[in-house]
């Protein structure tokens, strides 16, 4: 509806539209974030289609290099001590990752404060157990 162009509306018929506009408003912002999220999505997409195309290649990358350091002890050492070599470094690099990797787990599974803060709101509103408050 088209307002007056000398706007001679009366506060009640102001406030009454007042609902209308606040919903095509909201309305509106949620059209717009759809569109940002939805623009912003199909680049994430395309960016992580690519990175795992370039780890692909760096899979074969990691064998080229594997097998060159392999070449080149085999000038100072026999085939076989330098390819037991680098299979020794590989699986030193190896543990160590998966002792990181361990101890991150160990860290992301210790219990969340917020958790056990909201635990302690609960009891207090309901009257169960004693509050320490923080």
């Amino acid at each position: 509806m088209a307002a007056p162009l000398n706007d001679d509306r009366s506060l009640f018929t102001l406030v009454g539209e007042l609902p209308d506009q606040i919903q095509a408003l909201v309305k509106a912002e949620i059209d717009q974030i759809k569109a940002e999220l939805s623009y912003k999505a199909k680049h994430f997409g395309i960016g992580a289609g690519l990175v795992i195309a370039a780890a692909f290649v760096g899979i074969f990358l990691l064998g080229t290099l594997i097998a060159t350091g392999i070449l080149a002890l085999s000038l100072v050492m026999p085939g076989w001590a330098a390819a037991l070599t680098v299979s020794g470094i590989l699986l030193l690099i190896i543990a160590i990752l998966v002792g990181v990797a361990l101890a991150s787990f160990r860290r992301g599974s210790e219990p969340l404060e917020t958790i056990e803060s909201v635990r302690q709101d609960i009891d207090a509103i309901t009257g169960r157990g004693d509050y320490g408050g923080h």
